[in-house]
């Protein structure tokens, strides 16, 4: 495998304390952020791989006003159905509120000075972001992809960068999600088509690229 690292962007989708630390949002409606656990490590050696390396670093934050005038109704009553709405009180502050502690990144991989932060009331993360914009001026080609949740910010995110003409690499041992049968659901759609939703791959494969 070899990188063009000119080209090629890591985009951390969403490692915010409300996915990742108990007490926050996953936490409350999974039951535990133990899924969460193993994926930080295999992030942050991402992370450093892309500083040592001097890729664009995204990081990307999912996050509402606190009046909630940008959380949709539909988006707004399922995080109710599901026992966790959005803007409810918890541990960290209200979940996913924006400038809340618990939406904020965790500190293992916290934003550095010039790393690209997007904030984003959505699930992918080219909605309604100048995300788009950075990555067609920086030339970039190739996405590296980690982050939380598989199913929902994660593939949202990966399917829109792929109708944009990005080629995604999808690092498994990165990405994570509370329910098990999804995350393999999730890596075993990436290569169908022969690779419709670009390529599965692990850290260490990333780590190796020249």
């Amino acid at each position: 495998m070899k990188l063009q690292k000119k080209t090629t962007a890591l985009l951390l989708i969403d490692f915010q304390k409300d996915f990742c630390e108990k007490g926050g949002y996953a936490d409350k409606f999974a039951g535990s952020v133990s899924w969460a656990k193993p994926v930080i490590p295999k992030a942050r050696r991402l992370l450093e791989f892309a500083r040592e390396h001097k890729l664009l670093i995204i990081h990307t934050r999912e996050g509402y006003k606190p009046d909630l005038s940008d959380c949709d109704v539909f988006r707004l009553a399922r995080s109710k159905k599901a026992g966790v709405a959005i803007g409810s009180k918890g541990p960290m502050g209200r979940l996913l509120i924006r400038g809340e502690r618990g939406q904020d990144f965790i500190d293992s991989l916290y934003p550095k000075k010039g790393e690209v932060v997007i904030d984003k009331a959505a699930y992918g993360a080219f909605t309604n972001t100048g995300l788009l914009k950075i990555l067609r001026k920086k030339k970039i080609r190739e996405l590296i992809l980690a982050g939380v949740t598989a199913d929902v910010c994660v593939h949202t995110t990966l399917r829109q960068a792929t109708d944009f003409g990005f080629y995604c690499y999808y690092v498994k041992d990165a990405i994570g999600t509370p329910d098990p049968f999804l995350k393999k659901a999730c890596e075993k759609m990436i290569e169908t088509e022969g690779g419709i939703w670009g390529k599965l791959i692990e850290t260490k494969n990333i780590i190796k690229a020249k």
